[in-house]
């Protein structure tokens, strides 16, 4: 094999791929420079980083608007059928970096950069990450081909669909994470405070949106009276598929207040209260809501969901009347086709209800996200009155109708019916807004095959009995542009050099590398990379935390949100018991372990609270005993985010992927980590159900309850204390964590903590834990053996090609939106050729 190449001589070689070259070079800096003079309106003796990083993204941007506006053109002349895709949240990390790799602009932009003698790491490092979104997957009360934001709206412009984005522009997105005494505090993610280069205002789309008010019945029909409006104002960023000249849309909503005043108040002295008054309005886009832990009825969040929706389906009936094939010379557009060309639903006055809801039937698809009963949305009746009194008048309609269905299909079935009812009677009555989605769509599907069977045999078993042609299964994948050409460049050449570049638009060609498995040159190369990004990231972990690690150790992470369900509480019980055994044999040979930790808990999820309290107490102890030094780490990753997985996936060795068996919908992290050479213990839960299918089971480290086994210690009544009596291990790690030996200052700090897993843990943690410590020593045994170790990397990354969300969208695609992707490239813009 050649040698590496340098950082110097890769700048040499300006781009293997694409649209580099010294021109391209040449016209970067020319670029740069004018956006640097006429759009930021600076020179280089003032300017700063920020303004050079402004400078390179408008530079950048500039290469998107010809494709952009071309790809809309191509559009309106071609009349493809639509996919609206709708979501609360896009988890959409940076985009600067994403955009110079789809464009194949990368190199030339890192040797324009370094020829005006910048640092494109330093540039890019302030960006601010695009605060909209949780993690994991999007929320809308009513999930419309909702799924994982920025990786499916990624796969879907590189499969040519003529998809659009649709979510609210929130101010301040979800909160940034700072870690005080221990202590999760959060603090105001203020992202748009620079601005945001990447998104264009779209006022001439503006688009009311009405609440409150009252149902007026008259000889006239129905009428929704006396609203309150709210206007939704657009802000368009572009979507870049790889290297095909596409560039999708994605709309952000930002509500602002009618501009009118009443004159009168004015006048008297109401200038104060009328700009209160519009304040008020516009709180609906001011904060990304982000109590997910259970379904909490709040005022704000219906207000964002059905203002997204509202604006978001008046845009697609513009759009559709503006199309070839909606244009028509009589007033009256013929709603009947709209879904054949418009994969989403919509609500319109026709020639009659019935007709109205075929529409919305074979227009919207349903798909589910969680199997957790508290994080299904259930509104409150009178909320659901007060803040849209007609939408509850439609919604009680529908389901008269839908109950006369499961009536004549079950007679007599008054318990099917209660189950079944899209209202929710017993105490306040709620209405059920999974129940609202499968009877309004056509299809309904899960995120991983094991979810979408505990949907059809358990949570929504009712409905699949009466129509189990809907459910279907998607299994959630992740975009191989962001998550390994992108963040892991070094592997990601490894592979090419083995296999070919072609791998990046089908990920599927992953399978070759097992004729590689046993070659030993590749084992060198893969577990290279593997040390060079653990290198790397060790020395940003010094940096940020202080903490000086063993880059040799092993990385044992975990990331995700903080909820019982994930069960970060059964890896601190590893941690503690790890650290126990160190301190009773300090001679032993010791797999030195660095673990790491991170995500964010809901403001009002007090046990998600203590359980990073716990980490942290945790770490303060291991971390500062000499008897244990560099052999075991324990490090809480704050403010975790896009742009810090970027750097911890490539560099794990192990990911923890640990939740109770039935309780993960899918999970994409595990993907990414897999895609990346990290090794996975996990349970059979979610999507790691069908990596060990892909893989081999062999090749991860399986171990606790299967769904079964969950189902039958129900039956049976868990008991914590049965476990807590019964393994030494375990009860010496609770009565550390009880005793206050993590928390000397306050023994009693974590009696929440030990009080839950005692006597409330629906997540079973104890009934897992002895077979996950048994699981960990296999981990640490194999580690010791590189060659074997990577081999197993080597076996998960080619069985990782199932995981791209390019083939989740596909099938998306092909068997509910009714749309055939495409890897053909649309032709350029002309000044482009």
């Amino acid at each position: 094999m050649s040698k590496p190449l340098t950082d110097q001589e890769k700048r040499k070689q300006i781009s293997v791929r694409g649209l580099a070259g010294v021109e391209n070079v040449a016209d970067l800096k020319t670029n740069f420079n004018r956006h640097l003079h006429f759009t930021l309106v600076k020179d280089r003796n003032v300017a700063t980083k920020r303004d050079y990083y402004f400078a390179l993204a408008h530079t950048v941007r500039d290469h998107l608007v010809g494709r952009w506006i071309r790809t809309q053109q191509h559009y309106y002349e071609t009349d493809p059928k639509r996919v609206y895709y709708l979501s609360l949240e896009f988890y959409m990390g940076r985009t600067l970096q994403n955009t110079m790799v789809n464009l194949a602009l990368e190199n030339a932009c890192d040797e324009a950069t370094y020829q005006l003698g910048l640092d494109m790491e330093e540039l890019q490092d302030m960006e601010e990450d695009a605060g909209l979104g949780n993690g994991g997957l999007g929320r809308l009360c009513v999930r419309v081909l909702i799924g994982m934001e920025a990786c499916f709206l990624d796969s879907m412009a590189s499969l040519g669909l003529a998809a659009y984005g649709y979510g609210i522009r929130y101010e301040f997105g979800i909160f940034n994470q700072k870690v005080v005494n221990g202590w999760q505090v959060e603090e105001a993610d203020d992202w748009l405070r620079y601005g945001n280069p990447w998104e264009k205002a779209r006022p001439e789309y503006m688009r009311p949106v009405h609440f409150y008010g009252r149902v007026e019945r008259g000889p006239d029909g129905v009428k929704w009276v006396d609203t309150q409006m709210v206007l939704a104002m657009p802000y368009d960023t572009p979507v870049p598929g790889y290297r095909n000249n596409i560039v999708n849309t994605m709309r952000l909503w930002s509500a602002k207040a009618p501009c009118e005043f009443n004159l009168k108040d004015f006048n008297v002295g109401g200038y104060i209260q009328a700009v209160l008054d519009r304040n008020l309005a516009e709180n609906i886009s001011r904060v990304l809501y982000p109590n997910d832990n259970f379904f909490e009825g709040k005022e704000l969040r219906l207000k964002q969901e059905y203002f997204v929706v509202a604006a978001t389906l008046q845009d697609i009936i513009r759009r559709f009347k503006a199309s070839k094939f909606g244009s028509t010379e009589i007033v009256r557009v013929d709603l009947t086709k709209l879904p054949d060309k418009v994969t989403l639903c919509w609500r319109s006055v026709l020639s009659s209800v019935l007709q109205a809801w075929d529409i919305t039937v074979r227009t919207c698809a349903y798909t589910n996200h969680t199997v957790l009963p508290e994080a299904l949305e259930r509104w409150p009746v009178d909320l659901f009155h007060n803040l849209l009194p007609r939408h509850l008048d439609i919604i009680y309609e529908i389901n008269q109708r839908h109950l006369e269905r499961i009536s004549s299909v079950f007679p007599g079935d008054q318990d099917r019916l209660r189950r079944m009812s899209l209202i929710e009677e017993g105490g306040q009555k709620r209405i059920n807004m999974a129940h609202l989605c499968i009877v309004g769509s056509h299809a309904v599907n899960g995120v991983a095959r094991i979810h979408s069977d505990i949907i059809k045999n358990t949570v929504f078993k009712d409905f699949f009995e009466v129509d189990p042609q809907k459910f279907q299964n998607k299994t959630n994948g992740i975009t191989p542009r962001r998550w390994l050409a992108m963040c892991n460049p070094g592997l990601a050449e490894v592979i090419a050099e083995r296999i070919g570049e072609d791998y990046i638009r089908d990920l599927g060609q992953l399978k070759k590398l097992l004729n590689f498995v046993n070659d030993d040159a590749f084992i060198r190369d893969v577990a290279k990379i593997k040390q060079e990004n653990k290198m790397k990231f060790a020395v940003y972990l010094e940096e940020q935390y202080k903490v000086k690690i063993n880059p040799n150790s092993m990385f044992d992470i975990q990331v995700k949100r903080i909820h019982e369900y994930k069960r970060q509480l059964l890896n601190c019980l590893h941690i503690i018991t790890f650290y126990n055994r160190i301190k009773k044999e300090p001679n032993k040979s010791w797999t030195p372990r660095t673990i790491m930790i991170g995500g964010k808990a809901a403001p009002g999820y007090h046990m998600a609270k203590m359980i990073i309290r716990l980490i942290t107490a945790i770490g303060d102890v291991v971390n500062h005993d000499p008897v244990v030094g560099d052999r075991l780490k324990v490090i809480f990753l704050e403010n975790y985010r896009v742009t810090l997985a970027e750097k911890a996936v490539p560099a794990a060795d192990l990911s923890e992927q640990i939740s109770t068996a039935g309780t993960e919908a899918s999970g994409t992290g595990n993907m990414k980590f897999m895609l990346n050479g990290a090794l996975t213990i996990g349970t059979m839960d979610g999507a790691n159900v069908e990596m060990a299918e892909e893989a081999r089971e062999e090749n991860l480290f399986i171990f606790g309850m299967r769904v079964e086994d969950v189902e039958a210690l129900d039956k049976k009544g868990y008991d914590a204390a049965e476990y807590y009596n019964q393994i030494p291990e375990l009860k010496q790690a609770i009565d550390q964590i009880s005793g206050g030996f993590f928390s000397p200052c306050q023994p009693d700090l974590f009696k929440d903590v030990v009080n839950m897993l005692m006597h409330h843990d629906r997540f079973k943690v104890f009934a897992d834990y002895e077979d996950y410590i048994k699981c960990q020593d296999r981990v640490s045994t194999l580690y010791k053996n590189t060659k074997e170790w990577t081999k197993m990397v080597i076996h998960n990354i080619a069985g990782s090609g199932k995981f791209s969300s390019d083939r989740t969208i596909s099938q998306y695609a092909r068997e509910i939106w009714g749309v055939e992707p495409s890897l053909e490239k649309i032709a350029a813009p002309d000044e482009l050729r």
